[in-house]
């Protein structure tokens, strides 16, 4: 099940290695998936979400740096990397409340996300990750096999606790948790820029 969603090579992976690889993937599609697309339908409707969709979809299927894709799919992965940035940062924030809310660490949570949110090959992956590492007290990153080819992340995280399916389900409740938080922030400030226009346009009326 693992190797639909991921790149990396998964037929010799052991228990903790799928676990490692399934939260990284949870943690990085909570922005990818749920924040990002609900920030650019909030400040655009659909057309804005579906524009991105297609930039982070570009992005999944060439933006590779190997040989078959690396000059190829270049716009793609700048593009999603630009588009990305701000609804990477609200998920680690999101992320952070989810684990205050979820009664996981959140102080570890708020001090893995500023020390090692950055240490990503992407700019904007390692955030959720960070965050998501930070509130389970585990270790993410270390090496990974794409296409037989090594590739070494660096380590993000404490490895307070071994990695267990259970860290799984507790990835998955910090995603559903934020995208919630996300979901109820959206609404709030959308009913609140609704009242305040149609205050405005009470003033105006009775002004003219």
């Amino acid at each position: 099940q693992l190797s639909k969603m991921v790149g990396r090579d998964t037929h010799n992976l052991g228990k903790e290695e799928i676990a490692r690889a399934t939260i990284e993937s949870v943690a990085e599609n909570t922005s990818d998936g749920v924040i990002a697309p609900l920030f650019y339908a909030f400040i655009g409707g659909v057309p804005l979400a579906f524009a991105y969709k297609a930039i982070n979809t570009l992005d999944s299927m060439i933006g590779y740096k190997n040989q078959s894709y690396k000059e190829f799919g270049w716009a793609s992965a700048k593009l999603d990397d630009i588009a990305n940035f701000i609804p990477a940062r609200i998920s680690g924030a999101l992320i952070l409340l989810a684990a205050l809310a979820f009664k996981r660490d959140w102080r570890s949570s708020l001090k893995i996300l500023f020390r090692d949110g950055r240490k990503h090959p992407s700019p904007n992956s390692g955030i959720p990750e960070a965050a998501v590492a930070g509130a389970l007290g585990i270790q993410l990153g270390g090496i990974s096999y794409y296409g037989g080819i090594i590739s070494h992340k660096p380590f993000i995280g404490e490895p307070k606790e071994c990695l267990q399916s259970w860290h799984i389900k507790g990835a998955i409740s910090l995603m559903h948790i934020a995208s919630v938080l996300m979901l109820v922030f959206c609404i709030a400030v959308f009913s609140c820029v609704a009242v305040g226009e149609r205050y405005c346009l009470k003033l105006l009326y009775y002004h003219l």
